[in-house]
């Protein structure tokens, strides 16, 4: 069994990132208080924290922009296309649509990544051969 993490992060307006990880994304929300909210995320704990959000950066990987920092969870493939599709649904705008990444390489995953409503930058990844999560 893999230990759960635990991430906090800044978001700018609690109530609508509360909404947004409680009712698209179907996080199960726990304790919380009037400045936090914790998270049920896939299995670990994300805290969101009433505070300032700071400066994004990025880098490029495979011809794409992407973001840092971020943070996300490496899914079942069919988890990943059926979230894919619940955020298109929801009209979640995508940073990096879904698609394959490192085709035909080592390490070819399945990758997406959005924004939650302070701009938090979120990726899910899924591996069709889940041996090469950590293949060089």
């Amino acid at each position: 069994m893999i230990s759960p993490f635990h991430l906090a992060i800044p978001v700018n307006n609690l109530e609508k990132c509360r909404t947004f990880y409680r009712e698209i994304m179907g996080c199960q929300e726990g304790r919380s208080s009037d400045k936090w909210v914790d998270f049920n995320f896939y299995g670990h704990q994300l805290v969101i924290h009433e505070a300032p959000v700071t400066k994004k950066e990025s880098n490029p990987v495979d011809g794409q922009d992407v973001p840092v920092p971020h943070f996300g969870v490496v899914l079942p493939m069919h988890d990943w296309e059926s979230l894919a599709k619940k955020l298109k649904e929801n009209n979640v705008v995508f940073l990096i649509e879904p698609y394959i990444r490192f085709k035909g390489e080592v390490g070819e995953q399945a990758t997406m990544f959005f924004l939650d409503p302070s701009g938090n930058a979120l990726e899910f990844k899924s591996f069709k051969d889940q041996s090469q999560l950590f293949a060089k």
